[in-house]
């Protein structure tokens, strides 16, 4: 969904803020990076990103604003501030003649121009205890969101930044970012009715080079070679994330997703991602927090899982892996051990039936590598909803994902002096090798490769080449010989 509107002569376009803001519990989201804006704005950045503070986890809108006046030298920047020409003591003069009280304040006794050069371009005198960064106050009260207006040290250079509570975030709250950052644009530039006349901004989403790329950070971007299934999980995560439609057109989003597929396609992965896409805390039950050996232990164990789920108060995903280990050949059998089965697996059933009445912020995935084993009455429609099969990939598939495994690697762990791999690799090559392989294999065929170079380094003490055509085939062909 994407939100229009216009600022200051400037047409703007926010596309998918709930994905943006979900996207940036799990990794910062850069916006506007490319965006050009009239002189003396040199340029605006704006991240979106997730903290833990003491009060509980908060989502950041963090924004800078360069000018041409930190180009300048010293001296020239205080000839710039004593002919009212710097930006910066520019914003300041506005905000004061505005009313705001903070900035009113700080210029109380002072000549504003003199302010503008000691106290908002760092040019104070040693000691002087006013040296320190002023902060003023935007606020947008339709959106209830307040944003610390920072004038940096130094000159030309201006922070914006904002904090809401995660469980209270909203696509609304980024809308008001976006307008308060493009206030203090428009307060930089020379005065015009419109100082963004004929200008259009698309605020989307650029995720940032991460330190790594774990199964806890991976979002449906970093997904390779299931390209049906990542959309459908994009789907659902647009169901989850936008209640108000479904509620218009009196629709129900899927309750439970029931994925299945051979072992090492990605399954615990894209239950993973799909939490991540909506913005959802990730709960895993495995066999053991279900299977009690004592009499009514498993049936006490999944009421309170359950239990438990009612009460989430954040959106959450409940992931219920190697489902079948769980509840399998549910209905065979008349000893002990099958009818504790049939006893779990009749709670489920009953559980299921209005979970998403009882909590509309709870979803359910089950995952299984055998779907046989699972009885029909377990996954039928109004328990689970939707049901996908995670295949192994093909050709293509394989291609896309060493491509991606590839790119997250070299971007976590190459810096200047040390390339990773090679300029020359041929993808389609080694997606026509891996036949039969999944991205787990795909995986450990490059973590061989990168032990046996970090083994030679150890050796050498550094004189290792990139990782290259020949050491990726080779790896791939013991991978498949051992099979």
């Amino acid at each position: 969904m994407t939100v229009s509107f216009e600022y200051a002569g400037a047409t703007v376009e926010i596309v998918e803020a709930g994905t943006i803001l979900a996207a940036a519990r799990v990794n910062p989201v850069e916006l506007l990076r490319r965006a050009t804006f009239p002189p003396p704005v040199r340029r605006v950045e704006l991240t979106v990103s997730s903290a833990d503070t003491p009060a509980g986890p908060v989502h950041v809108f963090a924004a800078e604003i360069g000018t041409t006046a930190a180009d300048l030298p010293h001296k020239e920047r205080i000839r710039a501030v004593v002919l009212g020409n710097d930006p910066v003591g520019t914003l300041l003069a506005r905000r004061i003649a505005a009313g705001d009280p903070i900035a009113t304040r700080i210029v109380d006794g002072v000549g504003t121009v003199a302010v503008a050069a000691y106290r908002k371009l760092g040019l104070d005198r040693p000691g002087d205890p006013a040296a320190e960064p002023q902060t003023a106050v935007l606020a947008d009260a339709a959106a209830g969101l307040q944003a610390a207006v920072t004038h940096e040290s130094g000159g030309g250079l201006v922070r914006l930044r904002a904090e809401v509570p995660r469980d209270e975030v909203r696509p609304e709250h980024l809308t008001a970012m976006v307008r308060l950052l493009l206030q203090a644009v428009a307060e930089l530039l020379p005065p015009s009715a419109e100082p963004l006349a004929g200008r259009r901004y698309v605020v989307t989403r650029e995720n940032l080079p991460t330190v790594a790329t774990t199964t806890r950070e991976v979002t449906l971007d970093q997904v390779g070679g299931l390209a049906d299934v990542v959309a459908q999980l994009r789907q659902i995560a647009v169901s989850f994330r936008h209640p108000e439609a479904m509620a218009r057109w009196g629709a129900r989003r899927p309750q439970g997703i029931l994925m299945y597929g051979p072992p090492g396609t990605g399954k615990t992965m894209l239950s993973r991602a799909l939490a991540n896409e909506i913005g959802a805390d990730f709960r895993e039950i495995r066999t053991p927090e279900i299977l009690d050996k004592w009499l009514g232990g498993s049936e006490r164990n999944i009421k309170q899982i359950f239990r438990d789920a009612r009460r989430y108060r954040v959106p959450t995903l409940l992931l219920f892996d190697e489902f079948d280990s769980i509840i399998s050949y549910a209905g065979a059998g008349g000893d002990a051990a099958s009818q504790a089965i049939n006893a779990v697996a009749g709670i489920f059933k009953q559980e299921m039936n209005d979970l998403i009445e009882a909590n509309p912020a709870v979803i359910v995935v089950a995952t299984t590598n055998f779907p046989h084993r699972v009885d029909d009455s377990l996954i039928r429609s109004g328990r689970f909803d939707v049901k996908i099969s995670v295949p192994k990939p093909d050709e293509t598939g394989r291609a896309e994902i060493f491509r991606k495994m590839i790119a997250q690697l070299a971007a976590a762990h190459e810096e200047p002096g040390f390339t990773m791999f090679a300029g020359d690799l041929d993808l389609g090559e080694l997606g026509r090798l891996s036949h039969g392989m999944t991205g787990a294999d795909i995986k450990e065929a490059l973590r061989r490769v990168q032990l046996a170079k970090a083994m030679q380094d150890a050796r050498t003490g550094g004189v290792v080449d990139p990782i290259g055509q020949r050491d990726l085939t080779s790896s791939i062909r013991d991978l498949l010989g051992q099979r």
